[in-house]
């Protein structure tokens, strides 16, 4: 299983920026909220990163963060 994380619009190129995860290489990105055994809930913040907290944890437990460049962004879910 891979271990990666990767921050991508939630709406094409000009949305907000949301975590999406993959465990496969070969699979697609996908948000967070769709990993319910790896995400945790979000911190009540105005405004807030969706996924900061399961970044943090998912960093703290060896999960790579891979750049988001266009073309990864073209294969999210």
């Amino acid at each position: 299983m891979v271990k990666e994380m990767c921050w991508l619009s939630a709406m094409g190129n000009d949305g907000q920026k949301i975590l999406h995860l993959r465990t496969q290489a070969n699979q697609p990105w996908r948000p967070y909220t769709s990993f319910p055994q790896f995400s945790v809930p979000d911190y009540r913040i105005p405004g807030g990163s969706k996924g900061w907290a399961t970044y943090q944890k998912l960093r703290n437990e060896g999960w790579a963060l891979i750049s988001s460049i266009p073309n990864q962004q073209q294969q999210a879910a």
